[in-house]
Parts: structure tokens; sequence; C-alpha cells
């Protein structure tokens, strides 16, 4: 599931944690704040722009790939079209895969949701659902678990558990769900009450303010559901988006019924298949994918939109995220694709609590890390300790060991503590590496446009832009020496009370990750000099 971040979700809260999310600042995030630095700007930005400014600025660069398994990608956006990457070893359109790497046309990536007559899937259900139905199918009406072979014991157990997680996730969408549908309704129903007696387009806090207590009653109450809205921090806008998070999950996430792998073709239980696909690498809803773009890569350049963290790179997309839950096998073949095609850095800015596939995206991940390349996952938007909560892809493997060329990232806030973690971030001791900015980050969506989204999704591509932007200027470090670098450069905050995610406990913030650090390029360009003029000296 890609990581959006409903705001509305405020709404179905406690009282009590309600008063912590009122403790942010109405204020609106700063314009480039991820790339701002705290001591010049005041904001907990990476330090980006002091970066190029102290360090980079007389330094050449080298072109760096990096993957986006995503969405899709607009990649006609006018601050990202010249920073896409291009398969110059295929011909265009000549329906003959010329550089034989097993894709046909693949000019700018590959599209794993993909049907060859050029149809995509554009909606998807969730991992849970698609398991706890297959297994449904097979143990629902057993009752002699004792005749059951150790191997469907084992499956039977699975069956439990995915049914436990199955009905819990329905109960939490039948809870909140209705109300936030309800309420959307009842939103556009008063728009349209006060629109038309005010007899105006949009209705305005000045327009608003023109109602008084002597007109009709529907009026009033038009306007109550208004200030209700601005009372707790919420806009149309926000409220439509969570209207149609609930109205997809009861469409699409959790239908059992719902299956449109038909489109693509394939053998889905077959992890070895990648004969599939086609190359349209937009798909039906890039909107996620080319924000997460443009974090990385917009054009640095030009005096066009926002400015992107690293100057030097090349988009490569890949499309194998859905509205809905991933699979492990496009999520494996994608890795694949990134590594065979030259890209240095894969971004990853979605993930799920079930993994039916994970020994096939485990060994991608080992492949990735063979052929020397940096894998970046956002940590999730469940505001759950992923130490504990299964949490997918993973650095983590099935057999115990632990992926060495991965990172695994929070998100944090513009706001300033206790506020400066993202309330919905995952986080860990052990699991989640580092934090970034994550709330309220403007950057490109579809038809060149910008807009600001919030999530571990968000977060992850200013890391991965960070490993561009080094790996771009100091070529002669591996993946090894750029993690450590971008580890051991963040910012720690010793004895920093931050709001725990979920829980609104004080705790200290070096508690929610393994470095307890948030990345700053400014700190993480220095190290890379000293380390580079120590490498010279040998």
């Amino acid at each position: 599931m890609k990581f959006y971040k409903f705001l509305l979700f405020f709404l179905l809260k406690t009282s009590a944690s309600n008063a912590q999310y009122l403790e942010f600042s109405p204020d609106k995030a700063p314009l480039n704040w991820f790339n701002l630095d705290f001591a010049e700007n005041g904001v907990r930005g990476i330090s980006t722009e002091r970066a190029y400014r102290e360090f980079l600025n007389k330094k050449t660069s080298k072109t760096v790939i990096v993957a986006i398994i995503d969405s899709g990608v607009d990649i006609n956006h006018e601050d990202l079209k010249g920073n896409i990457w291009v398969n110059n070893k295929e011909i265009p359109d000549n329906g003959i895969d010329d550089d034989k790497n097993g894709y046909i046309d693949d000019i700018y990536g590959w599209d794993f949701l993909g049907g060859k007559d050029g149809t995509d899937i554009a909606r998807e259900t969730m991992e849970v659902t698609r398991e706890f139905g297959r297994l449904k199918r097979i143990y629902q009406y057993i009752q002699d678990i004792a005749s059951l072979s150790p191997a469907m014991k084992i499956e039977y157990d699975l069956y439990k558990k995915y049914k436990a997680k199955y009905e819990a996730k329905v109960q939490e969408l039948q809870e909140q769900g209705p109300f936030v549908i309800k309420l959307y309704e009842k939103y556009i129903d008063s728009k349209l009450v006060l629109s038309s007696y005010l007899k105006v387009k949009d209705v305005t806090k000045e327009e608003l303010s023109k109602v008084t207590n002597k007109e009709p009653e529907d009026v009033k109450k038009a306007k109550r559901v208004f200030e209700l809205l601005e009372q707790i921090g919420q806009d149309e806008e926000k409220l439509k988006e969570a209207y149609e998070y609930y109205d997809a999950q009861f469409k699409y996430g959790i239908n059992l019924s719902f299956n449109p792998r038909g489109i693509v073709g394939d053998d889905v239980d077959n992890v070895n298949d990648r004969d599939y696909g086609n190359n349209e690498v937009k798909g039906p809803d890039a909107r996620h994918g080319t924000h997460v773009a443009g974090i990385v890569a917009a054009n640095r350049n030009n005096s066009l939109g926002i400015l992107g963290v690293a100057g030097n790179v090349k988009i490569m997309t890949i499309r194998a995220v859905p509205e809905g839950d991933e699979r492990d096998k496009d999520v494996s073949n994608a890795i694949r694709y990134a590594v065979d095609n030259g890209a240095k850095i894969i971004n990853m800015s979605f993930g799920k609590s079930v993994s039916p596939q994970k020994q096939a995206v485990d060994e991608a991940v080992k492949y990735a890390q063979s052929k020397g390349v940096l894998l970046i996952h956002a940590a999730g938007n469940e505001n759950e300790n992923i130490d504990i909560n299964e949490n997918y892809p993973s650095k983590k493997f099935a057999d115990g060991k632990q992926a060495e060329n991965w990172l695994e990232i929070g998100a944090t806030s513009w706001m300033q503590p206790p506020s400066s973690v993202a309330e919905f971030s995952n986080y860990g001791h052990k699991t989640v590496d580092v934090f970034a900015p994550g709330v309220d980050l403007k950057s490109t969506v579809v038809g060149s446009q910008y807009e600001d989204l919030s999530g571990t999704s968000m977060a992850a591509p200013v890391v991965t832009g960070l490993a561009a932007l080094l790996m771009s200027y100091y070529p002669d470090f591996d993946y090894r020496k750029i993690k450590q670098i971008i580890l051991n450069s963040s910012i720690k905050l010793p004895k920093q009370k931050v709001s725990q995610p979920g829980t609104g406990e004080l705790i200290d913030f070096s508690l929610l990750s393994l470095s307890g650090g948030i990345v700053n390029a400014y700190e993480a360009v220095k190290l890379a000099e000293e380390e580079q003029k120590a490498l010279t000296r040998k």
C-alpha cells in the first residue's frame, strides 16, 4: 500500500489524543523546508542548500541512476523531464527487445502491473485479504485439525492468523469509515446549501461570517459543519482524501471477491516468471510516484517548482505499486529490473503487514546487495513499533540475517518538539535506521502540478536523494560507505523529548531508531570530505 497520510484520522481519535494534535502549530510549513538548515532557517531540514553552498558549489559530479519503485511517474512533468532515465540500448516502439534484457521497448523503465494490451491495474486488495481469501477456501470447514499433515497445520495456523487480522481490519473500517463518509457527504450538502444561499461558488471564511443566527435553520446547520472542520484543522481536500480512502477500502481493500490480476495475465504464484507487464510507466494514478521522484530529483537548475535533494540524477521508473497492497512477486522483479539496468539506489515507498512470498523478495534484496545497490524503504504510517509489528518488505531475512544494503526511514515534522516526529510514523529502536523530513513536503505531482503530501513515503526519498548526492560527488564510495556516512552524520538530539507516535507519550527521540538521528546533508558531505581525504592520504 502506498504510504499516504490520511489526515482525517485525527477525527477518529479520543479527546485526549485530539489534544495532542492541537499542539501543532497552525502555520504552514516553509517552502522547501526539507532542504533547509535548522541554524539558518529554524526548521529541522537536512541542510541541503548549505551543503551545496559551502562544499559542493565547485565540485564536479557524476550521474547516478535512481530507481523509483512506485505507482508510476509522470515523466513529462516540467520539473522532472530532464532528469528521467532513458534506456539508450532500446529502440523506441519497434516491438523488439533490442538490449535483450527480457523487456520490449522499456525506454523509461517497466510496468509490472500492466497487460500486454496496454491496460493497467489501478486498484488492488490488501495482502491480508488475498491470503485470508485463499486459505479460507481450503480451511473454513475443517473440523478435525489432528488429521491435517504438518504442512497443512502450518497453513491452518496462518489461516487463523490472517482471519483475525482481516476481521480486525474490517471492524476498524466499519467503526471509522461510515463516520468519515457521512461527514464528507454532509459537508458536500452543506457546501451546496451555503453556496446557493450566499450566491457564491466558494464558501470562504469571509462569506461564512455573513451567516447569522437570523438565517434559516438549514443554513445555520451548514455553517456549523464548516466551523467543525475548521475547529479540528481539516479542510475539504483532506476530508475528500479520507473519504476516498475509506470508500476504496470497502470497495477494493477488504473485498474478498475483487481480483484485477487477470489484466496482467501472468501466473501470479510463479515468482520466477518475469515475462509480463508493459512499458507504460505512468499508469492510471502516478500522483504518489511523481511526488516521490520530485523529492529526489526535481530540477535544481530551473526557476520552476521545487528543488530536489540531488542535482545529477536520472530517475528510472518501475511501476509495481497499485492503490492497495503490492504483490511480492512484482516487488522482487522490480528490484531485479532496477539492478540489471544500472540503478545504484532504489527507493521503495510502500509496504504491508503480510508477505506470502517473502523468500522471493529476500533473494532479490540479496541480489541487489551482491551488485552494490542501496535500498531505501519507508517505515510506514501506522504509528507502530516495527521492532514488534510485522512490516514488509523488510531488511530482516527469513533466515534471521539482515540486509547490509538497506536503510529504513521514519518521518519527522517541520514543527518544534515535542511535535517534531510525525504522529503517523512507524518507529523501532532496532528496525528503523534513521529519520528524515516527511510532513508537508511540497513536490511534483501529475500534470506539471505541485502538492504538499505527508508520509514516510516522503521521508524515504529525502534519504534517497541524499544517498544519490553522496554517490554523485564521491563516486569512489560504495553503498556500505554511503550508508555509514548517512547514519554517522545524522543529527543526534540527546535527551530531546518527543511525542511517541500513536501514544503521545513523551520519550527520548534517540529511542525511536537505531541511529537516534535525523539525516543531514551538510554533516554527511562534511564527513564524506574527511573520509575522502583519509583515502587520499593512504
